[in-house]
């Protein structure tokens, strides 16, 4: 860094290069650029010249500052620079924010802004510059940025060189010209702000160079790179992005509750205990704390509401973290959004905990980089790999011994489950060697949390129980505290120092009766009366009841004297009505919101005016936590005003009692109406279809949908449900989802709660009666089916909704025919689909390898899944959602099962062991090992304690679930035992074997009872019936056959799959089977009378698992497809298929007009279709094998086909007639261009295509090369090698003279097709580019291609394909049309116009 130096004579010189950590204190000028004449340069101070330019004078006042202020150095970013060295230059950009951060003092030169002159515009202001300043092109250009934000000392100064202020007496003035916030102004740490946040400080920033837009961020994001000017500014953008999104894996990262640390702003008003108050109780929890040799890790205090547990809470964080003992804290409010629930409790935890102990942060960092998913991982992973992996990872230096969590009102989480698994997760801190991490829980003492501790061993916890204290403690305390605060009220109103007399907070102590709410709530009622503070006190004392009652009552009487302080004394009798009206409506409202609103938000939900509702709840503060900010949530002081309020033997005065459900009704008409005036479609204002959620910033959707939209949108249902308001035919809920029904699901993708949408949705169908409305109930009906058939893209890529859900949707279906409007007019052609919706409910993605095994819990609420990407899964079966990730398998995961009751879950594998695992929190109970070979099933025993496992080393085993015990092994198979059952009362257990045989055995002797032989090939998959009195099997040789369970007899042989069978099971009623098979396909069959009842196709690779759901509903399957599929087992009606091959389709061409579509398959077809319609043209029957490639001739009259028959077959395209058989091929025949002369292809030809003048033909292979053929003679013109993997895709230009190739190697092609010569290297894919094309003038089109599950055009995501379209076969592509063949035969065509893409 070079500076300049001022000495005495005031001379100005440069300095050396300093380098290091040497240079000295020096000053910083930050300005607007003149004319680039009229600014000193380094060359001018070289020569000493440029005296006589204007900028020279910003130079001098700079020194003249830094002088002032004691600084001999200073640096101005004109002449310190020599910009004529690019290395020098790059190192400056880099180290400019860092230069700007170390300056003593920052003078900002504005030259365009002068204190003496006053404008017409200032004359209302404080500053006679103020109106200039506002409208300074400093605050405009995107340099100045990073020089406002990095300096600790900024000082602003007008043209004439006098001071205006500085950054921090000017921080409200700059927070409103940039929307820069004031934190941010005075913070140190930018990166405490997001990504999102800080690239829109800059949004509306100029600079002369296009590229320094991207350039001068680089401080503001602590990164570095190198500068190329010329890029432009996208690209440097775009290098910038990846820049800063590379290493944003850190804790800032983690969903973060902002109200949950006991000092967050949500907290701030939150009292603590007084001096001289829980003196017994604070100093057992302080001696606990100091305890390190006791192992005792939690302290549990509860108490019942109204007791305190929040303030002692509040009190021992504050002080241990005054002391650096606290690592974080967790304070649950019930209702409360993020902190109302555990979804965010265990980031919340680890983000606190990498700020207070800094040697955590990078192995927290390091657990999110290896876990990308780790916010949606399960509780039980977050918290081992987020807070105990890391805090043992600490090594013996740089941390205490021991760190505590407070954790408050944990009774207040939303769901018993997730208390459940909290405390058992609490619990295992006890395993941490290193470090020791205490935990204050507190909570009333509900059930699920008592039945927690219960289970702890005593030893691992303390228990205090806040109200069995000595009601003469308590009363002392609370004496201190009425004391202090009606201390505080007498100061504060000038009244007498001895008011209110003792005897006075005697009684006041008394009506109490222990409860601190009571207290508190009666100190802020008198505070809040200021001049009438002692009538109001005198109120409460009337009020109250002679005779002493349970605290309860006296808690009533002191909710109902505020109540009715809030109404005017004066008011007429039609004013106070109105009054009572108003505050039932908007108290109501309050009490039942399922998550908190602010003023502003509940005033535009109720449509009731902001003041009104800041004059009802003006009286009110005693029960209400109100801000000033009217954008601050309005929250209840304790949760019993909401017991009270809604209940009419508690609130005994009808003017203040509300009814709950009437309450509910209104806010649901409320939530209707306000999202039918707001939703609409791209609510975000995006346009672009392919946008996905990760892609838009989180203010941004907040901004689009405002608080009290998400609120409605999230949970308008709930309140329907509680009003128990009937719903009809053509109601104004029916009129809103024919309206609104596409846009609510679209904002609830943005807003992150599709699976929240969706339990919406069966609930609200729960609620109509068919019956009575059935036009309603067929169209929620359908909703459902549309919701969970596109959860995912709903979740990922909401604006998809517009195109993807309606174009894959039915024909028949109701949403596509109520929203076909909606469809983007560029979507021209749409696929030819079904008219019904099929049996698939759902498919659940996620595991990235095949899914070997699936089953349902007993109540049918979850799946469980196993795979070979060696983890297991558990699903909600109702929305799809993955719930947890459980891992620890060290080979493919083979086999899973529920227990009885859904606790646990067993899982096999081929690293042969079995293991047991907790439902809830996933934690591993047992591994049970001695398979020496791999597991390929398990089951448990009807009563759940005992475990079956059956091995590749051909023996069954029998385990005690409880200890682990090995209890029996069955040997007779004399190969692989493939599966295994118990009987329904577990007193025999079958197994089927690679040895061709299924064989019964006594479950509690071992013994060999039947041996059932039959099956031609290795049994597969056997089950027992429910009833207990037949068996099914499945073998590997395509059939399954039903057994007497009791005399082993064959009673019915069902075949029809026409590849292995993999999977069997029975229905709960035992009259159905269902069969799962290696033909892809799932099939329902009549148990007693073996017919097909039903064929469930969808699956794109071999169905490897199969199960019925508890209620014999649903059926579900699991694939090497890598997916996990829910089926409507009830539905009786064929699946509609489109016409077309039945089995795999391996190439699609189009005629050179476009209007037709050619394609080969496995089936030994070629099939001509009409691309506009989908109308199969004609079936070319005569190869003996697969046709393996086709292609139109140049005029399009002919069709030629090349075929593993060794035959290649010219026919005519109009009649379908065979013109010619060419014949004498010493090879398969894998392409329709080959060379005769020997000179072809080492490798299979991918793709084929004539030139349009017809007499070259381009081919394209998996030996990486294109050859050119002449199509008269066969002889081989040129070989262009350059690509490095196989050759995807070939095509002409128009006028024949270039070829364009595409590949696997993610790169596009450009070759001279005279002399082989390669024009062009396009790159820029991100994967296999599987299609290009040329447009009619030689340019290359926009190209359309199939990539991870979208169609893709330049680079841009238009169209995402569902599950049942994806993995097409080959790709073919017109025109903007696009034809996909697939595995099962089915050929689909979509069209798409030229231009914009936007919605």
């Amino acid at each position: 860094m070079r500076l300049l130096e001022r000495n005495s004579a005031g001379k100005l010189s440069l300095t050396k290069d300093f380098i290091g950590d040497n240079i000295p204190k020096y000053a910083i000028l930050s300005h607007t650029w003149g004319a680039d004449t009229q600014e000193v340069t380094f060359q001018d101070l070289v020569d000493s010249t440029g005296k006589s330019k204007a900028g020279y004078s910003k130079i001098r006042f700079c020194g003249e500052r830094a002088k002032y202020d004691g600084l001999q150095y200073f640096w101005v970013d004109t002449c310190c620079i020599d910009k004529s060295n690019s290395v020098e230059l790059q190192e400056a950009i880099n180290s400019m924010f860092r230069w700007y951060r170390n300056a003593v003092k920052c003078y900002v030169y504005l030259s365009d802004v002068s204190a003496k002159k006053r404008k017409a515009s200032d004359r209302l202001s404080e500053y006679p510059w103020e109106s200039a300043f506002r409208s300074s092109r400093w605050f405009t250009r995107g340099w100045t940025l990073q020089e406002l934000l990095a300096p600790n000392s900024v000082e602003f100064f007008s043209c004439d060189g006098d001071r205006l202020g500085d950054k921090w007496s000017l921080r409200q003035t700059i927070h409103e010209i940039t929307g820069i916030t004031i934190q941010a102004l005075q913070e140190t740490f930018l990166s405490r702000f997001d990504v999102d946040e800080r690239l829109l400080w800059a949004q509306n920033r100029k600079t002369t160079r296009n590229e320094d837009q991207a350039y001068a961020l680089l401080g503001l994001f602590d990164v570095y790179m190198p500068l190329i000017y010329g890029e432009g500014k996208e690209n440097a953008l775009k290098r910038l992005l990846k820049k800063i999104y590379k290493p944003l894996k850190g804790p800032d990262r983690l969903p973060y509750a902002a109200g949950a640390p006991f000092n967050s702003s949500a907290n701030q008003h939150l009292p603590t205990c007084l001096h001289n108050t829980r003196v017994e109780l604070l100093k057992e929890i302080y001696s606990w704390a100091d305890k390190h040799v006791d192992r005792k890790s939690i302290f549990w205090l509860n108490g019942l509401a109204g007791t305190g547990k929040s303030t002692i809470s509040l009190t021992v964080a504050r002080e241990w973290y005054k002391e650096g003992r606290l690592g974080a804290s967790f304070f649950f409010s019930r209702g409360g959004g993020d902190v109302g629930h555990a979804g965010k409790f265990i980031t919340s935890i680890a983000a606190q905990l990498a700020g207070s102990i800094p040697s955590i942060y990078r192995f927290i960092c390091d657990a999110i980089t290896k876990h990308s998913d780790i916010a949606s991982r399960s509780l039980r992973d977050q918290w081992q790999l987020l807070i105990l992996d890391p805090l043992s990872k600490l090594d013996s230096n740089g941390y205490r011994a021991s760190y505590i969590l407070v954790i408050d009102a944990l009774d207040e989480c939303d769901n018993d489950n997730d208390i459940r698994m909290i405390l058992k997760l609490l619990a295992e801190a006890r395993s941490l060697e290193k470090v020791r991490l205490q935990l204050f829980v507190t909570s009333r003492p509900e059930v699920p949390i008592r039945l927690g501790f219960y289970q702890m061993p005593e030893t691992e916890h303390c228990d205090f129980v806040l109200h069995n204290i000595l009601p003469s403690i308590i009363d002392h305390d609370i004496s201190i505290f009425l004391k202090y605060n009606l201390g505080i009220i007498a100061q504060e109103r000038s009244l007498d120092a001895a008011w209110p007399d003792e005897e006075v907070v005697k009684h006041l102590v008394r009506i109490a009766s222990g409860l601190f709410i009571w207290a508190a709530t009666a100190c802020r009622f008198i505070s809040k009366g200021k001049r009438f503070a002692t009538r109001r006190l005198n109120t409460i004392l009337d009020a109250s009841s002679r005779i002493l009652t349970a605290p309860e009552k006296h808690l009533d009487e002191i909710y109902t004297t505020v109540l009715k302080h809030s109404i005017a004394p004066e008011y007429t009798d039609d004013e106070r009505e109105e009054s009572y009206y108003m505050l039932r409506q908007i108290l109501g409202s309050i009490a039942v919101l399922f998550s908190p609103l602010s003023i502003c938000s509940l005033s535009s939900l109720l449509c009731i005016t902001k003041e009104d509702i800041g004059q009802t709840l003006e009286d009110l503060h005693s029960i209400l936590d109100i801000q000033k900010d009217q954008n601050q949530l309005l929250r209840l002081h304790h949760p019993s005003f909401r017991d009270f309020l809604l209940d009419n033997t508690r609130c005994k005065d009808p003017n203040f009692w509300v009814d709950e459900k009437q309450a509910h009704q209104t806010l649901a008409d409320r939530c209707i109406k306000i999202m039918s005036t707001f939703l609409k479609q791209d609510i975000c204002g995006l346009e672009a279809p392919g946008v996905l959620v990760t892609d838009v910033p989180d203010s941004q959707v907040e901004h689009c949908l405002p608080l009290e939209i998400r609120y409605a949108c999230l949970y308008w249902i709930q309140h329907f449900q509680k009003s128990g308001t009937p719903l009809y035919d053509d109601d104004h809920v029916h009129y809103f989802l024919q309206v609104h029904f596409l846009h609510w699901l679209e904002a609830l993708g943005w807003m992150g709660k599709t699976s929240e949408g969706i339990y919406a949705i069966l609930s609200l169908e729960a609620q109509i009666p068919a019956n009575k409305s059935p036009n309603l109930y067929a169209f929620v009906h359908d909703a459902k089916r549309f919701a969970l058939y596109n959860r995912v893209i709903i979740e990922q890529g909401p604006l998809q909704i517009y195109c993807s859900a309606l174009i894959y949707a039915p024909e028949n279906s109701i949403i596509r025919r109520q929203f076909k409007g909606d469809i983007p007019i560029w979507i021209q052609r749409k696929p030819k689909v079904q008219g019904e919706w099929s049996a698939v409910l759902q498919t659940l993605e996620g595991h990235w390898d095949h899914v070997s095994s699936v089953a349902f819990s007993p109540d049918g609420k979850q799946v469980v899944s196993g795979s070979f990407d060696k983890t297991v899964r558990l699903w909600d079966a109702i929305t799809g959602e993955l719930l947890q990730t459980l891992e620890g398998h060290r080979a493919t995961v083979t086999c899973v099962a529920f227990s009885p009751n859904g606790k646990q879950v067993v899982s096999g594998s081929g690293d042969k062991t079995v293991w047991l695992w907790d439902t809830i929190t996933g934690e591993i109970l047992q591994t049970l090992e001695g398979h020496w070979a791999a597991v390929t099933s398990v089951a448990f025993s009807p009563d759940g304690k005992q475990v079956i496992s059956g091995s590749y080393d051909n023996t069954v085993w029998l385990w005690d679930t409880i200890i682990g015990a090995l209890l029996q092994t069955l040997e007779d198979h004399w190969a692989a035992v493939t599966s295994i059952a118990f009987s329904p009362d577990g007193k025999q257990v079958v197994s089927g074997s690679d040895d061709k045989t299924v064989r019964l055995w006594d479950a509690s002797t071992g013994v060999l009872l039947q041996t059932l032989e039959g099956h031609k090939a290795a049994v597969s998959s056997v089950a027992f019936s429910p009833d207990g009195e037949q068996v099914v099997s499945g073998s590997d040789d395509n059939t399954v056959w039903l057994w007497d369970a009791i005399t082993g007899a064959l009673l019915q042989m069902l075949e029809g799959h026409w590849a292995d069978i993999s999977s069997v099971a029975f229905s709960p009623d035992s009259k159905q089977v269902v069969s799962g098979s290696d033909d892809k396909t799932v099939r329902l069959w009549d148990a007693s009378t073996g017919v097909l009842l039903q064929t469930l196709e969808g699956h794109w690779a071999a169905v490897t698992s199969v199960a019925f759901s508890p209620d014999g509903k649903q059926v579900i399957s699991g694939s090497d497809d890598k997916t996990v599929r829910l089926w409507d087992a009830t539905i009786r009606a064929p699946l509609q298929t489109l016409k077309g091959h039945w089995a795999y389709v391996n190439s699609v061409a189009f005629s050179p007009d476009g209007e037709q579509v050619v394609s080969s398959s496995y089936d030994k077809t070629v099939r001509l279709w009409d691309a506009i319609t989908g109308a199969l043209l004609q079936t070319l029957e005569g190869h003996k094998a697969d046709v393996s490639s086709a292609a139109f001739s140049p005029d399009g009259k002919q069709v030629v086909s090349g075929s593993y028959d060794k035959t290649v077959r010219l026919w005519d395209a109009s009649t379908g007639a065979l013109l010619q058989t060419l014949k004498g091929y010493e090879a398969d025949v894998s392409s329709v261009a080959f060379s005769p002369d020997g000179k072809g292809h080492k490798a299979s030809v991918r793709s084929v295509a004539f030139s349009l003048d017809g007499k070259q033909v381009a081919s394209g292979s998996y030996d990486n090369t294109v050859r050119l053929w002449d199509t008269i003679t066969g002889e081989l013109l040129q070989t262009l090698e350059g690509h490095r993997a196989t050759v995807t895709c070939v095509a002409f230009s128009p006028d024949s003279k270039q070829v364009v190739s595409s590949s696997d190697d993610k790169t596009i092609r450009l070759w001279d097709a005279t002399t082989g010569a390669m024009l062009q290297t396009l790159e820029g894919h991100m994967a296999t580019v599987t299609s290009v094309a040329f447009s009619p003038d030689s340019n290359l089109l926009p190209t359309l291609l199939v990539s991870n599950d979208w169609v893709v055009e330049g680079g841009t995501k238009i169209l995402w394909l569902p599950p049942d379209y994806r993995s097409p076969t080959c790709v073919a592509i017109w025109n903007g049309n696009i034809v996909l063949g697939y595995s099962s035969g089915r050929i689909s065509i979509l069209g798409f116009q030229e231009g914009s893409k936007n919605l």
